[in-house]
This record gives structure tokens, C-alpha cells and sequence, in this order.
């Protein structure tokens, strides 16, 4: 049987069971985080924390968590192990890639194809490519899936520079791919065109954060091109409520789009974006950004409008094992 890797080694796909797509346990600058965190983040305490966290979400039946967390994004595979053992009931599943609206990674700069120490192919890609052959540094966990991010509609050369070194990745491994957009400006025609330039597979990637607009032709276009669509910020209220994106939901499952999208909710257990507040804002300001959401919350509202649980196993269940089925 095909087999997909994760933080505790290789497992049947076919063992995936309900998997939300797009979930961070952290996401931190790393560097920043050794520098000047000692005010805000307590190792053990954060730990504790996510354990919990993640036992929760298993306790919802919860069996496989997708972690995009690359580099710029603070992955730190270590820590993930160690909360992971304490968590065994639940797949944990990285990737590797580069997080930036604009730049490629400074390491790279002038290194690559025409640049001034010309390589090729890309070592950027290259390293990608050994965090899926290999495993990350020396951790022996090996990255699953391929993870960009296209913010703005006009992206820049290093955005499109990190766009196909995860391409090439992708040709080369078979790992699938996800892709950070921004709904509302369509970003994800851009990368559609532009994967499918680099004879990338489609059907093995996921347009990220895609129920972020709720404009059926942009997502009936995606999705009628191969991708799959990520519905997956459900709890980011002040970007789209939980009542809307579950309206989208319905109209593409009444339209026979089941089988083109996954759930999730983009939540994580810190982010430093917010500092040392970071847990009074998501109280306050985002209650239902946590694991739970969708299955207290978003699940009973889609069956409420009539989406059938076949429809609701196929977006849970059925397009995630098919995603990670190489």
C-alpha cells in the first residue's frame, strides 16, 4: 500500500482518517525568537501548551494534522517531535518549501540559474528535494508536501523563483504541493498557470486559503483546472465569517465540487506576529481560530444545509488521502 511520511515515520494512507490540511502547532521567527523571545516565550509552557492543544483536537476524532511551517515560518522539526510523542494518536505531516511575499531566501541570492554563481538546477529546489528524499537536517523526519505562498497579484522574481524550485521539487519527488493565496485577488490564477507551465500535477495541489472569497467562478476555475481548494482559514472572522464560508461550501457541494476541496482553519497554537498578546488578541478577537472549530462548529452547520456525510468524508477523508497518494 502507499505509504505518506510523517513526524513518526511512514504510514498507510490509508490510515490518514479525518486530516485537516492546513494547521501551524508554531509559527515564529526563528531568529527573532533567539534574540529577543525570552520576554514572551517559555519553552516548556508553549509545549505543554500545543500537547494539549493537539490531544484536544484528536479527542474530535481528528487522525492526521498538515503542517505547511517552512522556512520563514520558524519550523523546527526537534520540538514537533517531542510534542508529537506525547501525542501518538495523531499523524503529524511537514513539509518543506519557503514562506515570503516577496523575497527568495538571502542564502540564495546569487546563487542559481543566471545568477552571478550560476547553478543549475536551482540548489534552492535542491534543498527542497532533500528534506523529501532525506529527511530535515539531521531529525531523520522527511517532508511530505511543498509548500509557497503567492500574496500579491503581481508577484515578484523571487516569489516566482521559489514557485518553481517547489515545482521542480514536486517533478521530481511526487511530494504534492500547497500554496498561500489571497482569495480576493485571485492570486491563485497566477500560480495555476504557472505550475502548470512546470508540468506540475494539478491534482496535487491545494490553492491555499481559497474560501477566503466566496466568488463561485474563481473557484469553480480552480477547481475545474485540477486543484483542490483549500477551505481552510474557518475561525479567521474578520477576513470572511464562519456563516459565509460555510455558504460557499454548500454551493460547490450542490455544484459536485466534494471532491475538490479539504477543510481546515490555518490556526496554530502561537504565532509571534503578535508578540506577547498573541493570546489575549485570539481570545478577544478571533474565539473560534482553534483546531475545534470545525468540528463543533463548521461540521453541524454544513449538515444543517443539507451537505450529506458522504460529501462531508470526501473533504475530510477521501481528497486528503488522495492528495498525499503518490
Amino acid at each position: 500500500m502507499p505509504t505518506v511520511e510523517t513526524v513518526r515515520g511512514a504510514v498507510d494512507v490509508a490510515s490518514l482518517g479525518t486530516t485537516l490540511m492546513h494547521e501551524h502547532v508554531f509559527f515564529v521567527g526563528t531568529e527573532y525568537l533567539q534574540n529577543y523571545g525570552k520576554d514572551w516565550w517559555d519553552e516548556e509552557e508553549r509545549v505543554a501548551d500545543a500537547i494539549e492543544r493537539l490531544r484536544s483536537v484528536a479527542a474530535r476524532g481528528v487522525r492526521t494534522f498538515v503542517d505547511p511551517t517552512v522556512w520563514g515560518g520558524g519550523r523546527y522539526i526537534p520540538r514537533i517531535q517531542r510534542i508529537n510523542e506525547q501525542v501518538p494518536e495523531l499523524n503529524i505531516i511537514v513539509a518543506s518549501g519557503f514562506y515570503h511575499y516577496t523575497d527568495a531566501p538571502l542564502p540564495f541570492l546569487n546563487r542559481g540559474p543566471g545568477l552571478l554563481l550560476d547553478e543549475s538546477p536551482d540548489p534552492l529546489a535542491k534543498e527542497f528535494v532533500r528534506d523529501i528524499a532525506e529527511g530535515v537536517a539531521d531529525t531523520g523526519v522527511k517532508a511530505a508536501f511543498l509548500k509557497c505562498a503567492v500574496e500579491h497579484p503581481n508577484p515578484t522574481p523571487g516569489v516566482e523563483r521559489v514557485c518553481r524550485a517547489v515545482a521542480y521539487a514536486h517533478r521530481e519527488t511526487g511530494a504534492p504541493i500547497t500554496v498561500h493565496t489571497n482569495a480576493v485577488e485571485q492570486t491563485g490564477r497566477w500560480v495555476i498557470d504557472l505550475l502548470r507551465s512546470e508540468n506540475a500535477d494539478l491534482s496535487k495541489v491545494v490553492v491555499g486559503h481559497s474560501g477566503d472569497t466566496g466568488d463561485l467562478d474563481y473557484l469553480m476555475w480552480l477547481a475545474d483546472a485540477g486543484a483542490l481548494l483549500g477551505m481552510d482559514r474557518f475561525g479567521v472572522d474578520v477576513y470572511r465569517s464562519t456563516p459565509d464560508r460555510v455558504a460557499t461550501i454548500v454551493a460547490l457541494c450542490e455544484r459536485g465540487y466534494a471532491s475538490r476541496m479539504v477543510l481546515s482553519h490555518d490556526a496554530m497554537c502561537w504565532i509571534d506576529w503578535f508578540g506577547a498578546d498573541f493570546q489575549t488578541l485570539r481570545d478577544q478577537m478571533l474565539p473560534n481560530w482553534h483546531y475545534e472549530h470545525i468540528h463543533d462548529d463548521v461540521l453541524p452547520a454544513l449538515r444543517a444545509a443539507g451537505v450529506s456525510e458522504k460529501d462531508i468524508d470526501t473533504m475530510l477523508v477521501d481528497n486528503p488521502r488522495r492528495y498525499f497518494t503518490r
